[in-house]
């Protein structure tokens, strides 16, 4: 097969690209070139070995780089042998990068306390295909590659800056948000490394090649695996056993786990089983449990000897009730019991879980505050007892009951990230593991006194058809709301008796969305009766609001939020017009206070004639998207002589009926026009 190789001088461009400008530094340069030879022209090797040399000044370090290199020289010229040396060289440099020790103390310091990112890099060559992110992180901890630390959150971001250090020396590539990837020949050469490195990685990769008993770490990842044998060799020395997405693997034999005395590691997700055999309970050394996406598991058996579980991982299956036994679990950080089917928990469960920093309960079926043959199930006595894990720092759990609002909410402090609901929650809204979410349904929020002390800690709040909305921004402040999403809401927004309040209840909100707030008749109203300045406010939604006929109504107290970026507006069918303006000394707005638009996004809007003054608040304008406005027929002369405007999107019969004050400005213009197919 022919590889597509690169001359000299597109060689030494890419390695530029990758090494930086230091490369071509007086003292340097011609070092570098030679190392760039070195590559052979290969895209991988030269890519690789640049990142390698990223920032390195010391003339040094290039002429050690550069004899290394000539030391590793393959016995014969394949590709893959050109590729090897400089992977491997890259690997090599792997192991200095955090401090500069002897090698004795870099063995017994630094991989003690920092971690061991070589051990890191070849663990993934465990892994054909992209990797989850988390997954990655949660099994270097099980494998103790990652360091001394004393919680997860320290070892989560020490994994992160391992994984970042090997995206910069090109040994991981980036798949997507959530995971990270190994190139082919990456891989094969980690796979040789770890070959060459004796039994601390020696590794098995493929069902049916014969297991010795001094096998560390076997990977049978989506092997189509349909049976495991009854009688397996004795592995004393295993710490990692992958078994995942094998989805004919119905059943595992009763005394497997036997062989694996040492085990560390165990991942059996998206596998067939519906149960797991009692030996699991011998795995006394098992840190990491992982089971998500087994969707016929329905039962464990007694875990009470996996006393240094570190982390058990239930997701998306069917277990009805939790394992006996897991009281005895005092050492476990990481609890995932999402979209399963639990019927209940005991009593004090959680007081036993004293080490749980995250907590994930999202989905479950078991959320209903009721007591059922001797089992409370999840309300407000385990949510008492979840406010009593003083190492949590995670949360994400469903409740169906707003009597958790009177409750004492200050231990809330100590969560970093949460995501909490109450009621039936909206579809659609989107979940972030790193926020702090409350999202409230059916509720009459006011009414409970100390909802305001819960509310307080959430950066992201939806909240979907809830009474008192009006009486909870006048009469509190939630300084650390960034997003705020209401949907269904029908109060009323004249003015009352109360007024509106007498400070900014959301001074740092930056995004706002209504849905379906029927009885709104402008985005001004809404702010002036609550007394909301929206001083930082980035971005607004609009949506279904049935009575809104104007957004801005400019003048007296209210002037349009400055530093208001994005405004998309869909089916408010009355809408007539974005601005109005009141009679008012300080109706008219001054220049340096109008936002910069970047973005607007008009859709369904029938009665919408323009888009009307000021003028000078589309002079940023970027994208312009209309659906469905067909009474709209001239843009803005900010517009159309804009020289920011990247992108316009509507129907291509709007696009040409059009009026333009000068056909040069449609013609500058219609490079940016993209056609929508409604």
């Amino acid at each position: 097969m022919k590889v597509y190789t690169l001359d000299e001088d597109e060689s030494w461009k890419l390695f530029i690209k990758n090494a930086g400008d230091n490369a071509n530094l007086e003292h340097i340069q011609p070092l570098a070139k030679e190392i760039a030879r070195e590559c052979d022209g290969l895209p991988l090797a030269v890519t690789v070995i640049g990142a390698s040399m990223r920032g390195k000044t010391r003339v040094e370090l290039w002429e050690d780089a550069l004899k290394s290199l000539r030391m590793s020289e393959p016995h014969n010229k394949d590709v893959k042998d050109k590729v090897y040396k400089v992977i491997k060289w890259s690997f090599d440099s792997l192991e200095s990068q955090d401090i500069e020790l002897s090698s004795e103390q870099r063995s017994n310091h630094v991989k003690k306390k920092r971690g061991d990112i070589q051990s890191c890099f070849l663990y993934c060559s465990l892994y054909p295909v992209s990797i989850s992110t988390d997954e990655l992180i949660s099994c270097w901890w099980a494998e103790e590659f990652l360091g001394e630390h004393d919680t997860y959150e320290e070892v989560y971001n020490r994994g992160i800056t391992m994984i970042e250090s090997l995206k910069d020396a090109c040994l991981l590539e980036t798949h997507n948000l959530d995971s990270v990837k190994m190139h082919d020949l990456v891989r094969d050469v980690a796979i040789w490394i770890a070959k060459s490195f004796g039994v601390e990685h020696n590794s098995v990769f493929q069902d049916g090649i014969g297991i010795s008993s001094s096998v560390k770490r076997i990977s049978f990842v989506s092997n189509k695996i349909q049976r495991l044998p009854d009688n397996v060799t004795e592995c004393p020395e295993t710490t990692t056993l992958l078994l995942q997405d094998n989805n004919r693997l119905l059943e595992i034999p009763h005394e497997f786990f036997l062989a694996f005395p040492a085990l560390r590691v165990l991942n059996l997700s998206e596998t067939g089983i519906t149960s797991l055999p009692s030996s699991i309970n011998s795995l006394y050394q098992l840190h990491a449990l992982i089971l998500k996406n087994c969707h016929w598991l329905t039962e464990l058996p007694p875990i009470n000897n996996l006393c240094n579980l570190l982390l058990l991982d239930c997701d998306n299956t069917r277990l009805h009730h939790l394992p006996q036994g897991m009281n005895k679990l005092t050492n476990l950080r990481l609890l995932n019991l999402p979209a399963t089917d639990l019927e209940g928990i005991g009593r004090e469960f959680f007081l036993n879980l004293s080490s749980i920093e995250m907590l994930n309960m999202m989905e479950s079926k078991m959320m209903h505050p009721s007591t059922k043959f001797g089992v409370t199930l999840l309300g407000v006595t385990s949510f008492d007892e979840i406010s009593s894990l003083h190492n949590l720092t995670s949360l994400f759990i469903r409740l169906d009951s707003s009597s958790i609002f009177n409750r004492d909410h200050t231990w809330m402090s100590r969560l970093k990230r949460f995501r909490i609901e109450v009621g039936e929650t909206p579809f659609h809204v989107p979940f972030n593991k790193s926020a702090r979410t409350i999202c409230i349904s059916g509720s009459d929020i006011f009414r409970y006194g100390k909802l305001s002390g819960m509310l307080q800690f959430a950066s992201h709040l939806y909240l979907q058809s809830c009474l008192g909305l009006r009486k909870l921004f006048v009469y509190n402040s939630f300084d650390g709301l960034k997003s705020l999403y209401i949907r269904s809401c029908s109060c009323s927004f004249n003015p009352a008796e109360e007024g509106s309040g007498t400070f900014d209840p959301l001074p740092n909100l930056e995004y706002l969305n209504l849905e379906f707030v029927y009885r709104l008749k402008s985005f001004s109203d809404f702010s002036q009766l609550l007394g909301l300045r929206f001083s930082k406010l980035r971005q607004l939604d609009m949506s279904n609001c049935s009575s809104l006929t104007c957004l801005f109504s400019v003048g007296d107290a209210f002037s349009i939020p400055k530093h208001l970026e994005e405004i998309t507006i869909t089916s408010c069918k009355q809408l007539v017009e974005l601005f109005v303006e009141r009679d008012s000394s300080q109706a008219t707005l001054v220049k340096s206070e109008t936002p910069r638009v970047r973005k607007l996004v008009l859709r369904n809007l029938p009665k919408l004639g323009n888009l009307g003054e000021p003028q000078s608040m589309w002079e940023h304008l970027e994208v312009l998207t209309l659906i469905r406005c067909n009474e709209i027929r001239k843009l803005p002369l900010s517009i159309q002589t804009s020289k920011s405007i990247k992108l316009i999107r509507g129907t291509s019969e709007w696009w040409s009926q059009l009026e333009w004050d000068d056909d040069k400005f449609k013609s500058n213009l219609e490079h940016c026009f993209r056609p929508l197919a409604i």
